[in-house]
């Protein structure tokens, strides 16, 4: 009987398979000296991946990490610039990471101050720096993995902070604008079908889909809470909503084509229920409310993802 036991424990620990760096127990370490016109402070920002000291200022992913984050580092008219919103933090024995809703403040020779909201995130995919400007800051992001699996769900430990601060816009050459609607941290697991035309276009259905927003806070970790993904059309279900559709508009998200060149993803329809993925989207928000609007101090913590077969 116990032996019977154990082979139904590992059946089940085998169905769920840790993402590459999931646990979040090893770091890449960046330092970075911005320029003199802004301070010439030096950063150091993390990244998701093996044990290591980065030496350059243009991040690779290292390791075969899937994993970007929305740490970056800038270079706009000949200013060096760092942002970092994604943290290694403690969790139980070792070690999570922390994403965080801030502003990110520039004073340009100690006189002109320009403010951003900056959200955290991680990705699977890459970061393609060096951002070289603040417009559009979705063509800078190479968004999935080569995927062909179909997992039910992804699972994760999981921590919870919701500001009282007020959802704003602020991308640093506007006045900030309260937006009427809350931001929250969300998860967002898309896979795709995706094909490539003559002219370099990424064309995708979406085969499966998985958007959860963090409406309340947590009083501490949740562990090894799972969330369902879902296959086919889903804009007919009782759970189905906006924000769950296809990707269009400003929200449009960008891959590098076979020729090395950053261009949207052209998501055009849901696919059969049945259908196998090309890539996978798995992305962690601190704000879901898009590029340079958010409620400074959301924060959402995480550790050991996993997908669940």
């Amino acid at each position: 009987m116990v032996a019977l036991m154990a082979m139904f424990a590992f059946t089940a620990q085998a169905q769920e398979e840790l993402m590459k760096f999931g646990d979040f127990e090893s770091w890449i370490t960046r330092t970075i000296k911005e320029s003199g016109i802004i301070g010439g402070k030096t950063k150091k920002l993390v990244e998701v991946g093996p044990t290591m000291n980065y030496q350059q200022k243009v991040y690779h992913n290292q390791g075969g990490s899937p994993w970007a984050t929305s740490n970056i580092y800038a270079h706009v008219s000949g200013i060096s610039k760092t942002n970092t919103s994604v943290y290694k933090d403690t969790h139980n024995s070792g070690t999570c990471v922390k994403l965080k809703t801030h502003v990110e403040g520039v004073k340009v020779l100690g006189i002109v101050n320009i403010h951003v909201i900056a959200a955290g995130s991680i990705f699977t995919g890459e970061m393609k720096e060096p951002i070289t400007s603040s417009s559009n800051p979705f063509r800078y992001l190479n968004l999935g993995i080569p995927f062909t699996k179909r997992p039910k769900a992804v699972k994760f430990d999981y921590k919870v902070h919701l500001s009282d601060s007020a959802c704003v816009r602020m991308t640093g050459f506007s006045r900030k604008k309260v937006m009427t609607y809350k931001d929250y941290p969300d998860v967002q697991c898309v896979l795709q079908k995706r094909w490539e035309d003559e002219d370099g276009n990424i064309h995708a259905l979406r085969v499966g889909t998985l958007i959860h927003r963090f409406t309340t806070a947590t009083k501490g970790w949740h562990e090894g809470s799972s969330f369902e993904i879902h296959y086919g059309d889903i804009t007919g279900e009782s759970f189905y909503r906006d924000y769950m559709g296809l990707i269009t508009g400003d929200a449009t998200m960008y891959a590098t084509n076979s020729a090395g060149k950053q261009v949207k993803i052209l998501e055009e329809g849901w696919a059969a229920p049945d259908e196998t993925p090309t890539h996978l989207i798995l992305k962690f928000n601190s704000s879901c409310c898009g590029a340079y609007i958010g409620s400074p101090g959301n924060t959402l913590w995480l550790d050991n993802v996993k997908l669940v077969y």
